[in-house]
């Protein structure tokens, strides 16, 4: 889990903030490259550090700035320009690069932004390289002169890197054939409309399959704007509307993604964990026969992966967590609810665009479609509601939110879970709450949100 060190900037997914206000400031910005270039400078004198970035119009300058401090404290920089985030965790990894950074702020609205850091294996930092690295920006803070991002080049892409990584993608399921299928893809108006288009084109060379893309025309405002991850109904209208077979659906920078079946239902985090871990046992792949899922994955995935003899263990929010117990538990899968989904032997992150690839590949080996190989998965119901908060106390010493939440687990304590946390990267406290009985779920899920809301909402 974290190391003992108090987060000031960093959270369960890098720094994300309002873009050009602090945290995210030109200044720190500019600490976060100098910060970042110093750390690598222990073991390396001239440090290669890779850029990319996601469609956001604050992404750019962002960018720049980071590449000014980069190579002010001894660093090379070089660029992958608008691409997805595991591509540069992919590409940091085969190039030999001893960092890579992303500028996105994955599924948040577009004047958010952030910075992720990947170290040269293709893995996040460390959260002790991350906590040394505050350390640092906060020591220096006041000694740093930025210089205005208005002043500086805009730095230099190098297209042959995304096509480095979509000729990996394509490697991943080699032989993969889309046949007649007609498939709708969201991209987002994020870094997966800057490959997506690309790479299924690869796979589509014989034109066999219709592949119709959505929310491919960036604007630097409207990434996540109804669409994407973030919304998946958008996309299963469009696949019901258009009689297709499957949709698929990405967040902003294309870490994750769900999926859509033929009938307008979406497909969540969960069912791609089934679907996935019952084809990994079927060839021998499943590592002792264990999944690594979250405390947010539904009890319905638990009980249809027990009935195919697999077990299922909990780690917190968080693909960087779920990816700690998978490591400790030497598992072949892993993931998150909301689409994060981890194939160790694929790749080193979540990976939505890889993700998609697999259930495709799934989909044509087995001939079934989505809603036949997960036709025996019974959901409990489940609601998750966002509290904005406006500031992050410990839930458990506040008497009356306590209260709620013990009202809540001594009532469903064997026919359902409470699950309520704080999210890494915004200020919103979630309430999760399954049952059988969806309106004790819904009474309580209530009862704990207005508790939040009167003592902490902002």
């Amino acid at each position: 889990m974290t190391t003992s060190g108090t987060r000031r900037l960093f959270g369960t997914d890098g720094i994300r903030a309002v873009a050009g206000e602090p945290p995210l400031d030109p200044t720190t910005i500019y600490a976060v490259g100098l910060a970042l270039a110093h750390s690598l400078r222990k073991k390396n004198a001239s440090p290669r550090v890779l850029l990319g970035r996601d469609t956001r119009e604050s992404s750019p300058w962002i960018a720049a700035t980071l590449a000014a401090a980069l190579r002010e404290a001894g660093g090379q920089v070089e660029s992958a320009g608008v691409i997805t985030t595991p591509a540069v965790a992919y590409l940091a990894r085969k190039h030999g690069f001893h960092a890579g950074i992303v500028v996105s702020a994955s599924h948040n609205p577009w004047a958010d932004n952030g910075i992720k850091l990947f170290g040269g294996d293709g893995y996040k930092l460390p959260d002790a390289v991350e906590l040394a690295i505050e350390d640092e920006i906060f020591h220096h803070a006041a000694q740093i002169e930025a210089p205005d991002p208005g002043s500086l080049p805009p730095v230099e892409d190098k297209p042959a890197l995304a096509r480095d990584y979509i000729d990996f993608l394509a490697g991943c399921v080699p032989g993969l054939s889309l046949g007649g299928l007609h498939l709708v893809a969201d991209c987002a108006n994020g870094a997966a409309a800057a490959v997506g288009p690309e790479l299924f084109q690869l796979l589509n060379s014989d034109r066999r399959a219709e592949i119709t893309f959505l929310n491919i025309a960036p604007d630097g405002r409207n990434i996540n704007l109804d669409c994407g991850a973030l919304h998946p109904e958008f996309v299963a209208g469009e696949v019901k509307a258009r009689s297709a077979h499957l949709g698929l659906t990405f967040d902003g920078d294309a870490d994750r993604c769900l999926l859509a079946d033929s009938h307008g239902r979406v497909v969540n985090g969960d069912t791609i964990l089934l679907v996935a871990a019952r084809d990994l046992k079927t060839r021998g792949l499943l590592r002792g026969d264990l999944v690594v899922a979250t405390t947010m994955s539904n009890m319905g995935l638990e009980a249809a992966l027990k009935r195919s003899g697999i077990r299922m263990s909990r780690a917190p929010v968080g693909d960087r967590y779920v990816l700690e117990e998978m490591q400790k538990a030497n598992a072949a899968l892993g993931g998150e609810q909301s689409g994060h989904i981890l194939f160790p032997h694929l790749a080193t992150t979540g990976d939505g665009l890889l993700t998609a690839l697999v259930v495709l590949d799934l989909i044509a080996r087995t001939g079934q479609s989505i809603e036949e190989l997960t036709a025996d998965l019974k959901v409990f119901p489940q609601t998750i509601v966002n509290v904005r908060v406006r500031e992050k106390k410990p839930l458990d010493a506040i008497p009356s939110i306590a209260a709620a939440i013990r009202a809540a687990e001594e009532a469903l304590k064997n026919n359902g879970r409470v699950v309520i946390r704080y999210s890494g990267t915004e200020p919103l406290a979630r309430v999760m709450i399954e049952a059988e009985d969806e309106a004790a779920m819904r009474r309580h899920s209530n009862a704990i949100a207005a508790a939040i809301r009167t003592e902490l909402g902002a």
